[in-house]
Protein backbone atom coordinates (compact mmCIF):
# COMPACT_ATOMS: atom_id res chain seq x y z
CA UNK A 1 0.00 0.00 0.00
CA UNK A 2 1.62 3.16 -0.82
CA UNK A 3 1.23 6.21 1.65
CA UNK A 4 1.43 9.83 1.26
CA UNK A 5 4.17 11.67 2.58
CA UNK A 6 3.14 14.73 5.24
CA UNK A 7 4.15 17.10 2.07
CA UNK A 8 2.38 15.57 -0.79
CA UNK A 9 0.33 17.44 -2.26
CA UNK A 10 -3.95 16.70 -2.17
CA UNK A 11 -3.71 15.99 -5.84
CA UNK A 12 -1.06 13.61 -5.33
CA UNK A 13 -2.75 11.49 -2.54
CA UNK A 14 -5.74 11.41 -4.70
CA UNK A 15 -4.07 9.71 -7.26
CA UNK A 16 -2.25 6.91 -4.61
CA UNK A 17 -6.22 6.48 -3.78
CA UNK A 18 -8.28 5.10 -6.53
CA UNK A 19 -11.53 6.74 -6.55
CA UNK A 20 -14.55 4.28 -7.27
CA UNK A 21 -15.52 3.50 -10.73
CA UNK A 22 -17.93 6.18 -12.37
CA UNK A 23 -18.92 3.17 -14.83
CA UNK A 24 -19.81 -0.57 -14.40
CA UNK A 25 -17.88 -2.86 -17.03
CA UNK A 26 -19.59 -6.35 -18.51
CA UNK A 27 -17.70 -9.46 -19.38
CA UNK A 28 -18.44 -13.03 -20.63
CA UNK A 29 -21.88 -14.56 -19.22
CA UNK A 30 -23.18 -11.39 -18.35
CA UNK A 31 -20.68 -10.41 -15.39
CA UNK A 32 -21.26 -7.22 -13.89
CA UNK A 33 -17.58 -5.83 -12.27
CA UNK A 34 -17.03 -2.41 -10.13
CA UNK A 35 -20.71 -2.56 -9.57
CA UNK A 36 -21.47 0.26 -6.86
CA UNK A 37 -25.39 1.56 -6.58
CA UNK A 38 -24.44 3.95 -4.30
CA UNK A 39 -22.54 6.12 -6.65
CA UNK A 40 -24.55 8.28 -7.84
CA UNK A 41 -22.85 8.99 -11.51
CA UNK A 42 -23.27 5.06 -12.22
CA UNK A 43 -26.31 4.69 -11.19
CA UNK A 44 -27.91 7.88 -12.49
CA UNK A 45 -25.97 8.66 -15.69
CA UNK A 46 -24.46 5.23 -16.59
CA UNK A 47 -27.60 2.86 -16.49
CA UNK A 48 -27.03 1.78 -13.16
CA UNK A 49 -30.85 2.02 -12.21
CA UNK A 50 -32.29 0.90 -15.75
CA UNK A 51 -29.74 -2.57 -14.70
CA UNK A 52 -31.39 -2.96 -11.12
CA UNK A 53 -34.89 -2.02 -12.49
CA UNK A 54 -34.50 -4.49 -15.69
CA UNK A 55 -32.86 -7.54 -13.31
CA UNK A 56 -35.35 -6.76 -10.42
CA UNK A 57 -38.41 -7.50 -13.29
CA UNK A 58 -37.26 -10.47 -14.34
CA UNK A 59 -36.66 -11.55 -10.65
CA UNK A 60 -40.54 -10.70 -9.40
CA UNK A 61 -41.60 -12.75 -12.32
CA UNK A 62 -39.38 -16.08 -11.78
CA UNK A 63 -40.62 -15.72 -7.49
CA UNK A 64 -44.10 -14.90 -8.90
CA UNK A 65 -43.99 -17.94 -10.70
CA UNK A 66 -42.52 -20.10 -7.73
CA UNK A 67 -44.95 -18.79 -5.10
CA UNK A 68 -47.57 -20.04 -7.73
CA UNK A 69 -45.54 -23.88 -7.55
CA UNK A 70 -45.18 -23.90 -4.39
CA UNK A 71 -48.84 -23.01 -3.81
CA UNK A 72 -50.26 -25.60 -6.59
CA UNK A 73 -51.26 -27.65 -3.89
CA UNK A 74 -53.57 -26.46 -2.13
CA UNK A 75 -55.68 -25.81 -5.11
CA UNK A 76 -55.40 -29.24 -6.39
CA UNK A 77 -55.98 -31.06 -3.15
CA UNK A 78 -59.93 -29.92 -2.53
CA UNK A 79 -60.29 -31.34 -6.38
CA UNK A 80 -58.76 -34.60 -6.12
CA UNK A 81 -62.01 -36.33 -5.30
CA UNK A 82 -63.83 -34.74 -7.71
CA UNK A 83 -60.88 -35.69 -10.24
CA UNK A 84 -61.56 -40.04 -9.50
CA UNK A 85 -59.62 -40.03 -6.00
CA UNK A 86 -62.98 -41.86 -4.31
CA UNK A 87 -64.08 -45.11 -2.81
CA UNK A 88 -60.75 -47.30 -2.27
CA UNK A 89 -58.56 -44.51 -3.80
CA UNK A 90 -59.95 -41.87 -1.63
CA UNK A 91 -57.27 -39.89 0.75
CA UNK A 92 -57.82 -39.27 4.42
CA UNK A 93 -57.98 -36.09 6.01
CA UNK A 94 -54.69 -36.82 7.40
CA UNK A 95 -53.28 -37.10 3.72
CA UNK A 96 -55.01 -34.66 2.27
CA UNK A 97 -53.54 -32.32 5.14
CA UNK A 98 -49.73 -33.87 4.63
CA UNK A 99 -50.26 -32.91 0.54
CA UNK A 100 -50.23 -29.48 1.67
CA UNK A 101 -48.02 -29.04 4.61
CA UNK A 102 -44.96 -30.48 2.62
CA UNK A 103 -44.40 -28.14 0.12
CA UNK A 104 -43.87 -25.93 2.92
CA UNK A 105 -41.31 -27.99 4.87
CA UNK A 106 -39.53 -29.01 2.17
CA UNK A 107 -39.12 -24.71 1.32
CA UNK A 108 -38.23 -23.75 4.81
CA UNK A 109 -35.74 -25.82 4.72
CA UNK A 110 -34.19 -25.14 1.60
CA UNK A 111 -34.42 -20.62 2.17
CA UNK A 112 -30.78 -20.65 3.85
CA UNK A 113 -29.27 -22.81 1.12
CA UNK A 114 -30.62 -20.67 -1.71
CA UNK A 115 -29.30 -17.79 0.39
CA UNK A 116 -25.73 -18.69 -0.31
CA UNK A 117 -26.49 -20.09 -3.70
CA UNK A 118 -26.71 -16.28 -5.17
CA UNK A 119 -22.81 -15.45 -3.82
CA UNK A 120 -21.97 -19.11 -4.96
CA UNK A 121 -23.09 -18.96 -8.43
CA UNK A 122 -24.43 -15.97 -9.12
CA UNK A 123 -27.90 -14.11 -9.38
CA UNK A 124 -28.51 -14.43 -12.73
CA UNK A 125 -27.13 -18.17 -12.94
CA UNK A 126 -29.20 -19.32 -9.78
CA UNK A 127 -32.29 -17.36 -11.55
CA UNK A 128 -31.91 -19.55 -14.45
CA UNK A 129 -31.22 -22.89 -12.33
CA UNK A 130 -33.83 -22.00 -10.08
CA UNK A 131 -36.82 -21.38 -12.79
CA UNK A 132 -35.89 -24.37 -14.48
CA UNK A 133 -36.12 -26.55 -10.98
CA UNK A 134 -39.97 -25.66 -11.18
CA UNK A 135 -39.98 -27.88 -13.85
CA UNK A 136 -39.98 -30.85 -11.72
CA UNK A 137 -42.70 -30.14 -9.57
CA UNK A 138 -45.27 -28.78 -12.32
CA UNK A 139 -44.76 -31.74 -14.77
CA UNK A 140 -44.84 -34.39 -11.85
CA UNK A 141 -48.23 -32.79 -10.88
CA UNK A 142 -49.39 -33.05 -14.13
CA UNK A 143 -48.28 -36.77 -14.15
CA UNK A 144 -49.15 -38.04 -11.58
CA UNK A 145 -52.67 -36.75 -10.82
CA UNK A 146 -53.45 -37.51 -14.71
CA UNK A 147 -52.13 -41.48 -13.74
CA UNK A 148 -54.10 -41.39 -10.10
CA UNK A 149 -50.92 -41.94 -8.71
CA UNK A 150 -50.49 -43.50 -5.40
CA UNK A 151 -50.61 -41.09 -2.07
CA UNK A 152 -46.94 -41.80 -1.75
CA UNK A 153 -46.13 -40.15 -5.21
CA UNK A 154 -48.45 -37.75 -4.96
CA UNK A 155 -46.32 -36.84 -1.95
CA UNK A 156 -42.87 -37.12 -2.84
CA UNK A 157 -44.18 -35.08 -6.13
CA UNK A 158 -45.96 -32.46 -3.71
CA UNK A 159 -42.54 -32.02 -1.77
CA UNK A 160 -40.46 -30.85 -4.68
CA UNK A 161 -43.33 -27.89 -4.89
CA UNK A 162 -41.11 -26.60 -1.80
CA UNK A 163 -38.54 -25.50 -4.65
CA UNK A 164 -41.00 -22.85 -5.37
CA UNK A 165 -40.92 -21.94 -1.40
CA UNK A 166 -36.67 -21.62 -1.69
CA UNK A 167 -36.82 -18.97 -4.78
CA UNK A 168 -37.90 -16.10 -2.21
CA UNK A 169 -34.38 -16.44 -0.32
CA UNK A 170 -32.71 -16.30 -3.34
CA UNK A 171 -34.72 -13.57 -4.89
CA UNK A 172 -34.65 -11.46 -2.12
CA UNK A 173 -30.70 -11.68 -1.75
CA UNK A 174 -29.76 -11.33 -4.99
CA UNK A 175 -32.11 -7.81 -5.59
CA UNK A 176 -30.92 -6.60 -2.54
CA UNK A 177 -27.42 -6.21 -3.46
CA UNK A 178 -28.43 -4.48 -6.97
CA UNK A 179 -30.05 -1.01 -5.05
CA UNK A 180 -29.08 0.98 -3.16
CA UNK A 181 -29.85 2.20 0.45
CA UNK A 182 -32.27 4.91 -0.27
CA UNK A 183 -34.08 2.52 -3.04
CA UNK A 184 -33.56 -1.21 -1.75
CA UNK A 185 -36.58 -1.12 1.21
CA UNK A 186 -38.74 -0.50 -1.72
CA UNK A 187 -37.47 -2.53 -4.12
CA UNK A 188 -37.84 -5.86 -1.88
CA UNK A 189 -40.91 -4.76 -0.88
CA UNK A 190 -41.79 -4.82 -4.59
CA UNK A 191 -40.17 -8.04 -4.87
CA UNK A 192 -41.40 -9.86 -2.05
CA UNK A 193 -45.35 -8.67 -2.60
CA UNK A 194 -45.02 -9.21 -6.71
CA UNK A 195 -43.55 -13.08 -5.46
CA UNK A 196 -46.18 -13.60 -3.06
CA UNK A 197 -48.68 -12.39 -5.22
CA UNK A 198 -48.40 -15.50 -7.04
CA UNK A 199 -50.27 -17.35 -4.33
CA UNK A 200 -53.41 -15.70 -5.31
CA UNK A 201 -52.85 -15.71 -8.84
CA UNK A 202 -53.43 -19.19 -8.60
CA UNK A 203 -55.80 -19.76 -6.39
CA UNK A 204 -57.98 -17.60 -8.66
CA UNK A 205 -56.39 -18.81 -12.31
CA UNK A 206 -56.54 -22.57 -11.77
CA UNK A 207 -60.21 -23.38 -10.54
CA UNK A 208 -60.88 -21.34 -14.20
CA UNK A 209 -57.97 -23.56 -16.07
CA UNK A 210 -58.87 -26.52 -14.96
CA UNK A 211 -62.41 -26.11 -17.04
CA UNK A 212 -60.35 -26.48 -20.01
CA UNK A 213 -60.87 -29.88 -21.45
CA UNK A 214 -63.26 -30.74 -18.39
CA UNK A 215 -65.54 -34.21 -18.64
CA UNK A 216 -68.96 -35.22 -17.30
CA UNK A 217 -68.88 -38.38 -15.07
CA UNK A 218 -71.66 -40.44 -15.35
CA UNK A 219 -72.93 -38.78 -11.92
CA UNK A 220 -73.83 -35.95 -14.21
CA UNK A 221 -70.80 -34.27 -11.74
CA UNK A 222 -68.09 -31.97 -13.87
CA UNK A 223 -64.60 -33.48 -13.60
CA UNK A 224 -61.99 -31.08 -13.78
CA UNK A 225 -58.41 -31.55 -16.04
CA UNK A 226 -56.43 -31.62 -12.93
CA UNK A 227 -53.29 -32.43 -15.21
CA UNK A 228 -53.43 -29.15 -16.31
CA UNK A 229 -52.82 -27.48 -13.85
CA UNK A 230 -49.10 -28.51 -13.90
CA UNK A 231 -48.84 -28.19 -17.49
CA UNK A 232 -50.02 -24.57 -17.30
CA UNK A 233 -46.39 -23.61 -15.73
CA UNK A 234 -44.15 -24.87 -18.47
CA UNK A 235 -44.31 -22.74 -20.94
CA UNK A 236 -44.07 -19.57 -18.20
CA UNK A 237 -41.32 -21.38 -16.39
CA UNK A 238 -39.09 -21.54 -19.53
CA UNK A 239 -39.98 -18.07 -20.52
CA UNK A 240 -39.04 -16.98 -16.88
CA UNK A 241 -35.61 -18.91 -17.08
CA UNK A 242 -35.15 -17.73 -21.12
CA UNK A 243 -35.53 -13.67 -19.95
CA UNK A 244 -32.72 -14.67 -16.88
CA UNK A 245 -30.36 -15.98 -19.48
CA UNK A 246 -30.88 -13.20 -21.88
CA UNK A 247 -31.32 -10.24 -19.85
CA UNK A 248 -30.08 -11.05 -16.28
CA UNK A 249 -26.92 -10.57 -14.69
CA UNK A 250 -23.94 -11.83 -12.35
CA UNK A 251 -22.66 -9.05 -9.94
CA UNK A 252 -18.86 -9.79 -9.28
CA UNK A 253 -18.80 -7.90 -5.88
CA UNK A 254 -20.99 -10.13 -4.47
CA UNK A 255 -19.41 -13.43 -5.65
CA UNK A 256 -17.84 -15.92 -2.51
CA UNK A 257 -19.75 -13.00 0.10
CA UNK A 258 -22.01 -15.65 1.71
CA UNK A 259 -21.78 -14.48 5.10
CA UNK A 260 -22.05 -17.68 7.15
CA UNK A 261 -19.89 -16.11 9.52
CA UNK A 262 -23.06 -13.69 10.20
CA UNK A 263 -25.31 -16.33 10.30
CA UNK A 264 -23.41 -17.97 13.20
CA UNK A 265 -23.19 -14.74 15.23
CA UNK A 266 -27.55 -14.38 14.37
CA UNK A 267 -27.79 -18.01 15.70
CA UNK A 268 -26.13 -17.18 19.05
CA UNK A 269 -28.35 -13.86 20.04
CA UNK A 270 -31.70 -14.13 21.73
CA UNK A 271 -33.57 -11.79 19.72
CA UNK A 272 -33.04 -13.59 16.71
CA UNK A 273 -35.00 -16.58 18.08
CA UNK A 274 -37.40 -13.98 19.48
CA UNK A 275 -38.13 -12.35 16.46
CA UNK A 276 -38.36 -15.99 14.62
CA UNK A 277 -40.54 -17.10 17.59
CA UNK A 278 -43.41 -14.46 16.59
CA UNK A 279 -42.49 -14.39 12.40
CA UNK A 280 -43.72 -18.05 12.71
CA UNK A 281 -47.03 -16.49 14.05
CA UNK A 282 -47.26 -13.90 11.17
CA UNK A 283 -45.42 -15.14 8.30
CA UNK A 284 -46.11 -19.11 8.96
CA UNK A 285 -49.89 -18.40 9.10
CA UNK A 286 -49.89 -16.36 6.25
CA UNK A 287 -48.46 -19.43 3.91
CA UNK A 288 -49.90 -22.42 6.17
CA UNK A 289 -53.64 -20.37 5.79
CA UNK A 290 -53.03 -19.80 2.08
CA UNK A 291 -52.42 -23.29 1.47
CA UNK A 292 -55.62 -24.72 3.42
CA UNK A 293 -58.16 -21.88 3.00
CA UNK A 294 -59.40 -23.46 -0.45
CA UNK A 295 -59.85 -27.16 1.34
CA UNK A 296 -61.80 -25.32 4.57
CA UNK A 297 -63.45 -23.03 2.48
CA UNK A 298 -64.68 -26.08 -0.02
CA UNK A 299 -65.45 -28.65 2.84
CA UNK A 300 -67.49 -26.27 4.81
CA UNK A 301 -69.34 -24.52 2.31
CA UNK A 302 -69.09 -26.83 -0.79
CA UNK A 303 -71.95 -24.59 -2.64
CA UNK A 304 -69.47 -21.88 -2.68
CA UNK A 305 -66.86 -23.60 -4.49
CA UNK A 306 -63.54 -22.18 -4.74
CA UNK A 307 -64.65 -19.04 -6.95
CA UNK A 308 -63.04 -16.77 -3.42
CA UNK A 309 -60.66 -18.75 -2.08
CA UNK A 310 -57.41 -16.41 -3.85
CA UNK A 311 -59.08 -13.28 -1.73
CA UNK A 312 -56.74 -14.29 1.52
CA UNK A 313 -53.96 -14.75 -0.14
CA UNK A 314 -54.23 -11.70 -2.22
CA UNK A 315 -54.70 -9.36 0.75
CA UNK A 316 -52.07 -11.00 2.91
CA UNK A 317 -49.85 -9.95 0.05
CA UNK A 318 -50.63 -7.00 -0.73
CA UNK A 319 -50.75 -5.16 3.05
CA UNK A 320 -47.28 -6.72 4.00
CA UNK A 321 -45.73 -3.49 2.51
CA UNK A 322 -48.26 -1.50 4.69
CA UNK A 323 -46.69 -3.14 8.14
CA UNK A 324 -43.50 -1.57 7.47
CA UNK A 325 -44.29 1.44 6.59
CA UNK A 326 -47.27 1.88 9.75
CA UNK A 327 -44.01 0.39 11.54
CA UNK A 328 -42.18 3.27 11.19
CA UNK A 329 -44.75 5.70 12.26
CA UNK A 330 -45.97 3.63 15.44
CA UNK A 331 -43.68 1.79 16.29
CA UNK A 332 -42.90 -2.09 15.12
CA UNK A 333 -43.95 -4.01 18.54
CA UNK A 334 -47.16 -1.92 18.50
CA UNK A 335 -47.87 -3.10 15.02
CA UNK A 336 -46.96 -6.86 15.93
CA UNK A 337 -49.34 -6.82 19.09
CA UNK A 338 -51.82 -5.41 17.43
CA UNK A 339 -51.96 -7.62 14.54
CA UNK A 340 -51.64 -11.04 16.48
CA UNK A 341 -54.83 -9.56 18.95
CA UNK A 342 -56.82 -9.03 15.50
CA UNK A 343 -55.72 -11.91 14.10
CA UNK A 344 -57.05 -13.37 17.22
CA UNK A 345 -60.22 -12.21 16.88
CA UNK A 346 -60.53 -13.17 13.55
CA UNK A 347 -59.55 -16.68 14.33
CA UNK A 348 -62.56 -16.64 16.92
CA UNK A 349 -64.63 -15.26 14.15
CA UNK A 350 -63.93 -18.42 11.95
CA UNK A 351 -65.02 -20.81 14.82
CA UNK A 352 -68.24 -18.92 15.21
CA UNK A 353 -69.02 -19.00 11.06
CA UNK A 354 -67.77 -22.53 11.11
CA UNK A 355 -70.35 -23.57 14.01
CA UNK A 356 -73.07 -21.52 12.82
CA UNK A 357 -72.89 -21.95 9.06
CA UNK A 358 -72.60 -18.27 8.12
CA UNK A 359 -70.41 -18.36 4.96
CA UNK A 360 -70.53 -13.99 5.13
CA UNK A 361 -68.57 -14.00 8.60
CA UNK A 362 -66.26 -17.08 7.46
CA UNK A 363 -65.05 -14.88 4.79
CA UNK A 364 -64.97 -11.84 6.63
CA UNK A 365 -63.25 -13.55 9.54
CA UNK A 366 -61.24 -15.14 7.61
CA UNK A 367 -60.12 -12.03 5.58
CA UNK A 368 -59.02 -9.80 8.70
CA UNK A 369 -56.58 -12.90 10.28
CA UNK A 370 -55.28 -12.65 6.47
CA UNK A 371 -54.91 -8.58 6.70
CA UNK A 372 -52.80 -9.07 9.64
CA UNK A 373 -50.80 -11.60 8.94
CA UNK A 374 -49.42 -9.46 5.82
CA UNK A 375 -49.48 -6.19 7.96
CA UNK A 376 -47.24 -8.46 10.89
CA UNK A 377 -44.85 -9.98 8.75
CA UNK A 378 -43.70 -6.34 7.40
CA UNK A 379 -43.85 -4.90 10.77
CA UNK A 380 -41.44 -7.93 12.34
CA UNK A 381 -38.95 -7.71 9.23
CA UNK A 382 -38.98 -3.89 9.78
CA UNK A 383 -37.87 -4.86 13.55
CA UNK A 384 -35.49 -7.56 12.88
CA UNK A 385 -32.54 -4.60 11.94
CA UNK A 386 -33.61 -1.87 14.30
CA UNK A 387 -33.89 -4.50 17.35
CA UNK A 388 -29.85 -5.11 16.73
CA UNK A 389 -29.15 -1.57 16.40
CA UNK A 390 -31.01 -0.75 19.44
CA UNK A 391 -29.16 -3.20 21.41
CA UNK A 392 -25.53 -3.04 19.78
CA UNK A 393 -23.35 -2.10 22.28
CA UNK A 394 -20.46 -1.41 20.18
CA UNK A 395 -20.71 2.00 18.24
CA UNK A 396 -17.39 1.84 16.69
CA UNK A 397 -17.51 1.58 12.97
CA UNK A 398 -15.93 -2.19 13.44
CA UNK A 399 -18.81 -2.75 16.01
CA UNK A 400 -21.50 -1.13 13.41
CA UNK A 401 -20.33 -3.67 10.54
CA UNK A 402 -20.59 -6.36 13.07
CA UNK A 403 -24.10 -5.57 14.38
CA UNK A 404 -25.46 -5.48 10.02
CA UNK A 405 -23.47 -8.71 9.63
CA UNK A 406 -25.72 -10.42 12.86
CA UNK A 407 -28.93 -8.23 11.80
CA UNK A 408 -28.43 -9.55 8.12
CA UNK A 409 -27.83 -13.45 9.37
CA UNK A 410 -30.75 -12.77 11.60
CA UNK A 411 -33.05 -11.49 8.52
CA UNK A 412 -32.11 -15.53 7.03
CA UNK A 413 -33.07 -17.30 9.94
CA UNK A 414 -36.15 -15.88 10.56
CA UNK A 415 -37.13 -16.15 7.90
CA UNK A 416 -36.59 -19.99 7.51
CA UNK A 417 -37.85 -20.18 10.92
CA UNK A 418 -40.75 -18.44 10.14
CA UNK A 419 -41.67 -20.61 7.07
CA UNK A 420 -41.79 -23.75 9.20
CA UNK A 421 -45.24 -22.54 10.35
CA UNK A 422 -46.95 -23.11 7.43
CA UNK A 423 -46.12 -26.45 7.87
CA UNK A 424 -47.09 -26.74 11.32
CA UNK A 425 -50.90 -25.15 10.39
CA UNK A 426 -52.27 -27.62 7.79
CA UNK A 427 -50.78 -30.41 10.45
CA UNK A 428 -52.86 -28.86 13.32
CA UNK A 429 -56.12 -28.82 11.22
CA UNK A 430 -54.90 -32.78 10.71
CA UNK A 431 -55.27 -33.49 14.25
CA UNK A 432 -58.42 -31.18 14.78
CA UNK A 433 -59.75 -33.60 12.32
CA UNK A 434 -58.84 -36.55 13.96
CA UNK A 435 -59.90 -35.83 17.53
CA UNK A 436 -62.61 -35.19 19.49
CA UNK A 437 -63.27 -32.57 22.33
CA UNK A 438 -66.57 -32.81 23.60
CA UNK A 439 -69.08 -30.96 22.80
CA UNK A 440 -67.05 -27.79 22.74
CA UNK A 441 -65.16 -28.58 19.59
CA UNK A 442 -66.44 -32.11 18.25
CA UNK A 443 -64.84 -34.80 16.19
CA UNK A 444 -64.24 -33.54 12.45
CA UNK A 445 -63.75 -29.97 12.39
CA UNK A 446 -61.29 -27.21 12.66
CA UNK A 447 -62.21 -25.89 15.66
CA UNK A 448 -59.59 -27.23 18.19
CA UNK A 449 -57.18 -26.00 16.38
CA UNK A 450 -58.28 -22.87 15.60
CA UNK A 451 -58.66 -22.59 19.59
CA UNK A 452 -55.21 -23.29 20.07
CA UNK A 453 -54.17 -20.73 17.40
CA UNK A 454 -55.86 -18.16 19.30
CA UNK A 455 -54.04 -19.01 22.41
CA UNK A 456 -51.07 -18.98 20.59
CA UNK A 457 -51.45 -15.90 19.25
CA UNK A 458 -51.92 -14.35 23.11
CA UNK A 459 -48.91 -15.57 23.51
CA UNK A 460 -47.07 -14.55 20.85
CA UNK A 461 -48.65 -10.51 21.80
CA UNK A 462 -47.57 -11.39 25.51
CA UNK A 463 -43.60 -12.14 24.13
CA UNK A 464 -43.97 -9.26 21.49
CA UNK A 465 -44.72 -6.64 24.32
CA UNK A 466 -42.29 -8.40 27.33
CA UNK A 467 -39.59 -8.15 24.69
CA UNK A 468 -39.87 -4.94 22.95
CA UNK A 469 -42.45 -2.84 24.88
CA UNK A 470 -41.81 -2.56 28.33
CA UNK A 471 -40.18 -0.02 29.97
CA UNK A 472 -37.43 -2.22 31.36
CA UNK A 473 -37.42 -4.20 28.37
CA UNK A 474 -33.52 -3.53 27.89
CA UNK A 475 -33.82 -1.62 24.62
CA UNK A 476 -33.69 1.97 26.35
CA UNK A 477 -35.62 4.81 24.24
CA UNK A 478 -35.76 2.39 21.09
CA UNK A 479 -37.77 -0.12 23.19
CA UNK A 480 -40.05 1.99 23.98
CA UNK A 481 -40.46 3.91 20.30
CA UNK A 482 -40.99 0.60 19.41
CA UNK A 483 -37.84 0.99 16.96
Amino acid sequence: MTLAHRGDSPTATAAATPAPAARFTRRAGRWIDDWDPENAAQWGHHGGAQTARHNLAISVFAEFLGFGVFALWGIVVPQLATYGYTGSAALSETQQFWLLSIPTLVGASLRIPYTFAVPRFGGRNWTIVSALLLLLPAVGLALAVGQHASFGVLLAVAALAGFGGGNFASSMTNISFFYRSSEKGKALGLNAAGGNLGTAAVQFAIPLVVTWGATTAVTGAQVPNLPLAGWIFVPFILLAALLAWRSMDNLSVIAGSGDRGGFEMASRARHTWILAFLYVGTFGSFIGFAGVFPKIMSDAFPAHGLKLAFLGALVGSLTRPLGGVIADRVGGWRVTVVSFVAMAFGALGAIQALQGKNFGLFMAAFLLLFVFTGIGNGSIYRMIPAVFDATATDTTDDGRRRTRRVATGAIGIVGAVGAFGGFVVPQMFALSKASSISAVAPKGTIVPALYGIIALYLVMAFVAWFAYGRRCAGLGDAGQVGI
